[in-house]
């Protein structure tokens, strides 16, 4: 939690509109409500670009898309070569992550079909990746 503190401190830009705060986002290039999950949706785009050196045109927030005709949207999905590389779900620090989340992000895949996906409530990631092949899932220690 501390490195979250240290990032909204020195990185974010914050705003205050109509007495309300707000978190710019490099990548939307809009500022939006400060919420919880928009910290740590900030905190992940940070770590992409600063620690990965991914590109702002790699990574693309709220990605709306259809699921049985249902309208959904993915936190942030980052793409090389114009393909879905990781696929990430963001939650606030007060939800646990669940079997729950896992299966959200599972059923996100089958749509997206992204060879790594990471979920994050700011406390606790999980990053891991996809084997089709073998129809199974290991987990990494590291952002790819």
């Amino acid at each position: 939690m501390r490195d979250i503190n240290f990032f909204i401190d020195k990185h974010l830009h914050l705003k205050k509109i109509k007495n309300r705060i707000h978190i710019f986002c490099v990548i939307r290039k809009k500022f939006y409500l400060f919420t919880q999950e928009e910290v740590i949706r900030q905190y992940i785009i940070f770590l992409l670009k600063k620690i990965k050196n991914y590109k702002n045109s790699n990574i693309w927030v709220e990605y709306p898309f259809k699921i049985n005709k249902l309208n959904k949207r993915i936190d942030i999905l980052v793409q090389v070569q114009k393909k879905p590389h990781i696929l990430i779900e963001c939650k606030t620090p007060k939800i646990s992550i669940t079997q729950k989340t896992f299966d959200q992000i599972s059923i996100y895949n089958k749509t997206i079909k992204a060879p790594f996906l990471m979920i994050s409530n700011g406390i606790k990631n999980f990053i891991f990746q996809i084997d089709k092949n073998k129809k199974q899932f290991f987990f990494l220690r590291k952002i790819p």
